[in-house]
């Protein structure tokens, strides 16, 4: 079960960071996922592959309760250090059976800084016995060693003195913690405590989640009187078993589970909802044709300044085509679009989306806008310009063209068939040669076969500035729906990313929800664990 909860926080903290890096989550919530905590009591323990482990038992409680107390009286001895003048536990004490290896402690739990007992008792064989430091003491240490060793606990014996039953530090501590252990409750010094303490503690923890608490009421003094210290001792004894350290293996890894799935969760809302994203496309179509207008209404003159230009130094696009370079794309045209993209970004903050995605992903298309737009109005002025007019002005111009040699020729062929003809006729009758009229008249019809074609496809002839002009809006269409499409198919592309993420982090919750399919660990509602279990 350890196992598989690590494994989920590997899965998290690999998606944390890719979706970081991404700019989907900050670096502020991937830092909250990077502190999932993987400590458990069955890391303190080599891995035997039996699946058993001793129990993990706690004192814990707050400065002068008598934790050290009850431990040396369940050791028979004095084991662990109890305060004289101010009664303040500073070091963690382990009770243990010699037969049980304590040497995979964590780095931060070292050895050194622990007091180590060992007993021989074979009733207790299979439990841990822990006397934890005074959280509520000054020291800060002090409280540094308990949140230390909390993760790696099975059950808290928590421990209050009729002076201590209602602190504030510890009831804080026990509220944090409720869920993750399992609890017993000892109302120490019981022989200086009154029937009315003892069940306003009672209806305290009834308060926090416990049904029907377990609390034993303790007196150690020298002078020992009856009491349910037995009852005590007996009680932990019986948990000591391989079901109910699995039944509490499980509960653990499952609140940690429910920790890590509403941290995650909390980051699912910073994504956005898959309805909100859905609406990206639509919102820049929105305002990428209101732009468009703008930048239309804004073109009108540097157009007609452009043609003129274009027109100018028609010769020079092939020849010299950088000295007939003139982009429409000024900082006019720059400011509307990064407006337009400013907007976007602001629309898509107020869906409750992560703008930083779109932001690096953009930042590219308003360097890449000028450049589009000046290829794509060059390549169609070039273009319109190679073939000015229309199709049906060409055809007529390309057929004037031909007449204008056609024409001439087949008059030039009419007079020299006359002329062949008319002096061939002459030697076989008396009719005169072709006379002077003849030769004014066919110099007229060939001057105007050649003339007339010539001059009407001077006059006919498209303006190079309505083509350039014509070619000019063909490019800015052009580039306005490259730039549109630009933007589009990062902001598709994001919207599938974020669909992505999304379903990734979906399937992580829904593994941290899943619980253990094993009836047998799961804890009956009239056995004793119950009753140590906050609901």
């Amino acid at each position: 079960m350890a196992y598989d909860y690590s494994n989920l926080v590997q899965k998290t903290l690999r998606w944390a960071d890719l979706a970081c890096a991404s700019g989907w989550i900050t670096a502020d919530a991937a830092s909250q996922l990077s502190h999932a905590d993987t400590r458990s009591p069955e890391t303190l323990f080599p891995s035997t592959g039996s699946g058993t482990r001793p129990l993990i038992v706690a004192f814990m409680g707050g400065t002068g309760v008598g934790k050290s107390s009850l431990l040396n009286r369940l050791a028979g001895k004095a084991i662990a250090k109890a305060g004289i003048v101010r009664p303040t536990s500073r070091e963690v004490t382990l009770f243990h059976h010699h037969s049980i290896a304590m040497q995979q402690l964590p780095e931060h739990l070292p050895l050194a800084k622990i007091t180590i007992a060992q007993h021989d008792i074979d009733v207790q064989k299979n439990i841990v016995w822990i006397d934890m430091p005074d959280f509520d003491s000054t020291e800060l240490s002090n409280k540094q060693q308990v949140l230390q060793w909390l993760p790696h606990i099975d059950v808290l014996i928590y421990v209050v003195s009729p002076e201590r039953y209602r602190d504030e530090k510890a009831w804080r501590l026990l509220l944090a913690e409720g869920a993750r252990h399992a609890w017993l409750f000892v109302f120490n010094q019981w022989d200086k405590g009154q029937l009315e303490q003892y069940e306003d503690f009672n209806r305290q923890l009834h308060k926090a989640g416990f049904v029907a608490p377990i609390i034993f009421k303790t007196a150690c003094t020298e002078k020992l009187q009856a009491d349910e210290f037995a009852s005590l001792e007996a009680a932990i004894v019986s948990l000591a078993t391989v079901h109910i350290v699995e039944q509490l293996e499980q509960r653990g890894v499952q609140a940690r589970k429910n920790d890590l799935k509403h941290k995650l969760q909390q980051i699912s809302g910073l994504l956005g909802s898959a309805q909100a994203a859905q609406q990206v496309t639509a919102l820049w179509q929105k305002l990428w044709q209101r732009t468009i207008q703008l930048l239309q209404q804004g073109f009108v003159w540097p157009m007609q300044h452009t043609a003129t230009y274009y027109a100018e130094h028609a010769a020079d696009l092939l020849t010299n085509p950088a000295a007939a370079r003139h982009s429409l794309w000024d900082a006019w045209a720059q400011a509307r679009f990064d407006d337009a993209l400013d907007e976007f970004i602001i629309s898509i903050d107020q869906l409750e989306l992560p703008v930083t995605p779109f932001k690096q992903q953009i930042a590219a298309i308003r360097e890449k806008a000028p450049k589009i737009m000046q290829t794509q109005t060059e390549l169609a002025t070039r273009m319109a310009l190679a073939n000015p007019g229309n199709l049906l002005q060409r055809a007529f111009l390309k057929g004037l063209r031909l007449c204008e040699i056609v024409l001439p020729l087949s008059a030039m062929a009419w007079v020299g068939y006359k002329v062949f003809m008319g002096y061939y006729t002459s030697n076989m009758t008396d009719n005169h040669y072709l006379g002077v009229d003849f030769a004014v008249h066919s110099g007229l019809l060939i001057a105007l076969t050649w003339l007339i074609p010539y001059f009407i496809l001077k006059k006919a002839q498209p303006s190079l500035k309505k083509t350039a002009l014509k070619g000019l809006n063909k490019g800015l269409n052009t580039a306005f729906c490259l730039i549109n499409d630009e933007v589009l198919t990062v902001a598709e592309g994001l919207v599938r990313q974020h669909k992505e993420q999304q379903n990734q982090l979906s399937d992580i919750i829904d593994q941290c929800g899943a619980t253990d399919a094993d009836q047998n660990l799961s804890v009956t509602s009239d056995s004793p664990l119950a009753r140590m279990l906050m609901n």
